[in-house]
């Protein structure tokens, strides 16, 4: 089964047109590498498949179901885009359990459970704002792996994360294919791109230019 199907999408914003006719088909429980420089339209296409931007043209299908048809959000997804807002004055965890909040889906224990797999202590009574760069993405991957959703979208996780944070990550990454999620992956190390993925898309402004298997 498909878990995306990205149909000659187009997204222009003011004059600049930055995704140029994309299609892209994912099958489900793969992890995809998406590589590009700075502005080639990687982050972009993860924004038009999370449902956070609109298509000029085209349409996005995860899971069959069409984005701004029959939802306008993936109904399963976790996601690592840009800056992630936490309230910098709770500490993870209870960022962390107020997003729980929202979908009711897991447990406190699941939470303190998902801390530890990104090598944070739950107990930590430190807020979020006296946090290091690290430690921030490692809560960032935490927030987006936490309900177990059927789809994650990790760009550029590695950003600020230590050798052990990589290594964690990567662990991670695994786990959660063998759990049967389906992950999308940007990172500027290309090591991981060819370690972790199973195919792999080259953006360049605004066109995928290549395709491969690994």
């Amino acid at each position: 089964m498909n878990a995306i199907h990205v149909l000659n999408y187009t997204k222009k914003i003011k004059d600049n047109t930055v995704l140029s006719n994309v299609s892209i088909t994912i099958k489900e429980n793969k992890v995809v590498g998406f590589i590009g420089r700075n502005g080639s339209g990687k982050t972009m296409m993860f924004r038009a498949i999370s449902g956070l931007i609109k298509p000029t043209s085209g349409k996005v299908i995860i899971f069959n179901k069409e984005l701004g048809i029959d939802s306008n959000y993936p109904e399963d997804i976790g996601i690592l885009i840009d800056i992630i807002g936490f309230w910098p004055d709770l500490t993870g965890y209870d960022n962390l359990v107020r997003l729980a909040e929202i979908k009711k889906k897991i447990t406190n224990e699941e939470i303190r459970n998902t801390l530890v797999r990104v090598g944070l202590d739950p107990t930590d009574k430190r807020p979020v704002k006296k946090y290091s760069m690290g430690m921030r993405q490692r809560l960032s991957i935490a927030q987006a792996i936490m309900e177990k959703p059927k789809l994650i979208i990790l760009d550029e996780p590695t950003n600020s994360l230590d050798t052990e944070g990589v290594d964690i990550l990567r662990n991670i990454v695994i786990e959660e294919k063998q759990r049967g999620a389906t992950i999308l992956l940007a990172s500027h190390i290309e090591n991981d791109i060819r370690i972790l993925c199973d195919e792999i898309f080259s953006f360049e402004s605004g066109r995928v230019i290549k395709y491969e298997e690994t």
